[in-house]
């Protein structure tokens, strides 16, 4: 792992720098960061308007989506938030019935929790307005690119999660 990130070969400097970007902010983490924030932005702005849903909201719905009732913390789990940060969400939406609480019958010192009838409406209006932006997004591609986008895609993420263990055996 660490000798294939030594010895890669270095880029054509035409395709590293834009000379109408700082260094930085030509790179591609930089770029998809970007991409990523925007599209996180038009999301938030979205199902604030659709739905109400704050962002932190809308992630706890959407992870809840049509599943059975789980455990507050593999829920915290699932959105990467410790189960501090998430319990104010949780309070709203079980205060606007969207989610409901329960006490595990198979150990009642676990708190489960599921999407109500109204829950599962905001749910599915997040999971639509997803597919829509998703179809407005990528529209602009042929199939080919598509599938050639989503492949280069796959193998940044495994050069990036070989990257992360890397940085993780350096400490």
């Amino acid at each position: 792992m660490n000798e294939k990130l030594k010895t890669a070969r270095p880029l054509p400097a035409d395709i590293v720098v834009d000379s109408g970007l700082a260094p930085i902010t030509a790179m591609m983490s930089s770029r998809l960061m970007v991409l990523a924030n925007l599209l996180k932005r038009g999301a938030i702005l979205r199902y604030k308007r659709l739905a109400g849903l704050s962002s932190v909201e809308f992630g706890l719905v959407a992870s809840l989506g049509r599943r059975p009732p789980m455990s507050v913390v593999r829920l915290a789990e699932a959105v990467g938030m410790d189960k501090g940060q998430i319990s104010r969400a949780l309070a709203e939406l079980v205060a606007r019935k969207l989610v409901a609480k329960a006490v595990n019958p198979r150990d009642n010192r676990e708190t489960l929790v599921s999407l109500t009838k109204a829950g599962l409406a905001a749910h599915d209006v997040i999971v639509a307005g997803a597919q829509e932006r998703n179809r407005r997004l990528l529209e602009q591609l042929t199939s080919q690119e598509l599938e050639q986008l989503l492949g280069q895609i796959d193998r940044l993420t495994a050069t990036a999660a070989h990257m992360l263990a890397a940085e993780k055996e350096l400490g």
